[in-house]
This record gives structure tokens, sequence and C-alpha cells, in this order.
């Protein structure tokens, strides 16, 4: 067995106030209750909430302070994600942090919840980080998952637990619990999904092993989540299959055929014909139906009858 263990912090979070206080407290509550916890995980956009004008650039003092907190208690950190201000652009970005206190990787968003996350530039890096002697780790945030191909890509990368800040607060959290449990299955990997409270989400984080079942999942309030994961299961789904089933990432690598809808300049007919990407609004609709009454010809009344109007 290789026992690594992460605590997930499912904790509320202000979109008008700096959350990075009490992710301090939050840490230091953790190491004092788990002292045998060695990584730590928060939730999407928790240090500074979900507006972009709190948009700051790398490096900064929320790196400089989480980098002290994990050399202070010797733990891999990563706090969630904070919007990055950079060239004139806005990203969402998560920082890896070792037990030195340094930072070994960053990672943006690939996929920005458009229409809604206005305002936020795509990253275009995977991201894969390696806990030496224990296993390599792939970090993924929120939407990036609704794309199968973003976590295919980290398990062809070698990555055996994927990280995934997310801040869900709408009630499509039920679909993205499937999705969690779909992508952790189908790439053979442990999935470690951590949402925010409040304005940072409605909570239900949840744990998968590399089978797709659950270990673990959080309810509506507040909590921490420390949890020893064997990474051999990786390895031997991997090797075996899924239940000793079905065997994906091999299948995948065996009969990995040609993609042509992933070739630049793909003549994609039925995509292109979906609209662009924009929110749906009630004016929308308004116009559609002024549109249609302007074309509405009445039938004609052969009895000359109009009715009660002036």
């Amino acid at each position: 067995m290789k026992p690594f263990a992460i605590a997930g912090i499912q904790m509320k979070v202000s979109a008008v106030a700096s959350n990075v206080e009490m992710m301090k407290l939050k840490i230091d509550i953790t190491m004092s209750l788990y002292p045998w916890v060695e990584m730590i995980v928060f939730s999407e956009l928790c240090g500074y909430g979900p507006l972009t004008h709190t948009a700051t650039e790398f490096p900064g003092e929320f790196e400089q302070e989480m980098q002290a907190m994990a050399k202070k208690h010797g733990v891999w950190l990563l706090p969630g994600s904070v919007f990055e201000k950079s060239e004139g652009n806005i990203y969402n970005t998560a920082s890896v942090i070792n037990p030195q206190g340094e930072v070994v990787t960053r990672y943006r968003k690939m996929f920005p919840f458009y229409p809604y996350e206005v305002g936020v530039t795509p990253g275009s890096d995977y991201c894969v980080f390696d806990v030496p002697g224990v296993a390599r780790f792939g970090v993924s945030i929120c939407y990036d998952m609704w794309f199968p191909e973003t976590v295919r890509t980290l398990a062809v990368m070698g990555a055996e637990v994927i990280l995934h800040p997310t801040m869900t607060g709408t009630i499509d959290r039920d679909i993205e619990l499937s999705i969690v449990r779909a992508m952790a299955a189908v790439n053979q990997c442990y999935f470690f999904d951590v949402n925010g409270l409040e304005s940072g989400g409605n909570g239900r984080s949840l744990v998968c092993g590399p089978d797709g079942r659950v270990i673990y999942q959080a309810e509506g309030t507040e909590e921490i989540i420390p949890l020893e994961l064997n990474i051999d299961r990786v390895g031997r789904s991997r090797e075996l299959g899924v239940l000793r089933l079905g065997q994906p990432l091999k299948s995948f690598r065996d009969h990995l055929g040609d993609f042509t809808i992933y070739q630049k300049g793909a003549h994609l007919p039925y995509l292109n014909s979906l609209g662009p990407l924009i929110k749906p609004t009630k004016l929308d609709t308004l116009a559609k139906l002024k549109m249609q009454e302007n074309e509405y010809e009445p039938p004609s009344d052969p009895t000359g009858y109009k009715g009660f109007g002036k």
C-alpha cells in the first residue's frame, strides 16, 4: 500500500471581503486535528471570492501567505484559485506549493464558465506535478471537467490523482457529481473535488476512487475532509481493469483513432450551426416574439365584423 493523506476544506467564501485569514485558520485547525495530513486543497476562488475586480498579479501577497502556511506545517498546499491579472488579461489561476513553501507550478483554468464567467481568459497549458515517491497529480478547475478531453489528457500524462477545486452554487450540482464519478472511472484515477459554500458554492464536495465509487461526499455545511488514499489502487485498476472489467486507458492507447474533429481547420458544420456562445435573456425572447407579431397577418373576416376594438 502506498498511502497519501489529503484534506479538502469546504468552507464559507465571501464575495465582499478577503477569505485569506480564514483559510489560514482552517489550515491551522486541520493540522492540529489531523497532523498526519500531507496535502490540503481548497475550493475555487476561495481566497477573494468570485468577483474579477479582486484580480491580483503573480507572484504576490496571496501566494506568499500560502507559501508561509505550507512551510509552517510542512504540507503540500493547493489553496484553491484566485483571479490573476497578467498583461491586460484576467485568468482563474491555482498555485501548487510544496512543503518547503515553494511554488512548484501554476494552472490557469482552461474552460471559464462562459457565457457566465465573463471577462476571464482561458489558459492553454495542462498541469501535472509529482509528489516524490508518491504519485503524479493533475490539476483541473470546475468547468474544465465538463470537457472529458481535459481530464483524459492529464491521465495520459500520468496523473493518478486529479485535484479539482470548484465553485458551484447552481442547480446543476447533481450533474457535476455524476461527472466526477465518470471522470474517475473512465480515467481510472482518484478525483478530489472540493466545492465552497455561500458565495463559493453549495458544498457537496466529492471524492471518488479509480473505480468511480464514492469514497466520501460532504453535505452543505463547513467540513474538513481528511482522507488517506491508497495510490496503489490506481496502478491496479489500470493494470487489471475497473472492477477487473474494462481497461479504458489501455483501450484508448491501443485503439487511438483519427479523431478528425480535433484537427485545426476541421469542417464542423453542426457545431458551427449552434450559434454564438452568449447568455440567453428575456430580451432575446421578446425580440423574437415582436418579429413574429410583425410578420403575422390575421385571416380576413368575410362578415366584415371588426370586434369590440376602437
